[in-house]
């Protein structure tokens, strides 16, 4: 590692005794680096962002059931069991494998959602995310409005509330080889279940995502997988697009596909 990354890094891997196993990965949010913890491969994260530092707290509390393990935690580390094998959920959703991609999105989602006898840690309500959606939407109009207007119905009659995972697409499901596929990077919120199975759909980084028919056809996978309502889940995911693109364009961002795929679960649910 170059002098600069050896001291963000240095205290952590004297604290626990860990030893570097690759180059630094660096996000918006976070600083990452493969390690090794009593020769089992790791990944050391450091958030700089106050509310991803929060992200632990469920996974710890899943206990690395349907989540990557915590081996090791303070208020501004986690350290977590690493992925090390070589299948892609979004190579599948590329390479002709999108509707099996959802599959396993689902299975793992589901296993995140499965009933835990600790207490929930503390989370932040969806609603407290969505404000911004409003703000958004009375800027820009549009699509927003209907996002907006979607989201606060399904705010006042929630259903099936729970720690949720908060950003499940294609690249927060890895494979753990013999674990099985296994989710990272949850966010600090909890809410009405379905609000997982919606983000599946609006993923701005797959490619693919607004294609014509892909969101119908998807849409009926996760049906058919989970027995979710159709309906409810083109709810969750007209205002979740809404909400993602009012995130992007909250910094100067053109929202793109995410207009694109509020615009089609609207259509599909005026048909």
């Amino acid at each position: 590692m170059k002098p600069a990354d050896n001291d963000l890094f240095l205290p952590y891997l004297e604290k626990w005794s860990l030893v570097p196993d690759g180059a630094r990965i660096v996000t918006p949010s976070s600083q990452l680096l493969p390690v090794t913890w009593h020769n089992r491969p790791a990944m050391l994260k450091i958030a700089h962002d106050a509310e991803e530092r929060f992200g632990g707290l469920v996974m710890k509390w899943w206990q690395g059931d349907g989540a990557a393990k915590v081996y090791e935690a303070d208020e501004d580390a986690l350290l977590i069991e690493r992925a090390t094998g070589n299948r892609s959920v979004m190579r599948m959703a590329l390479g002709g494998e999108d509707d099996e991609a959802t599959r396993i999105m689902c299975r793992t989602v589901a296993r995140l959602h499965a009933p835990r006898a600790a207490p929930m840690p503390d989370l932040r309500p969806l609603e407290h995310w969505f404000q911004e959606l409003d703000a958004a939407a009375s800027r820009h109009g549009g699509i927003l409005l209907r996002s907006a207007e979607t989201a606060r119905l399904l705010l006042a009659d929630p259903r099936e509330i729970g720690p949720l995972h908060g950003d499940i697409h294609h690249d927060n499901i890895l494979d753990f080889e013999a674990r099985g596929w296994l989710a990272i990077d949850p966010k600090r919120v909890y809410g009405e279940r379905c609000f997982d199975y919606a983000n599946m759909l609006c993923n701005p980084d797959l490619p693919t995502v607004a294609s014509p028919g892909r969101l119908q056809r998807q849409l009926a996978v996760i049906c058919a997988e989970t027995g979710r309502d159709a309906k409810r889940l083109l709810q969750w995911t007209l205002a979740f697009a809404g909400l993602s693109a009012a995130w992007f364009l909250s910094d100067g961002i053109d929202p793109g596909s995410d207009r694109q795929v509020a615009e089609i679960a609207a259509a599909e649910l005026d048909g």
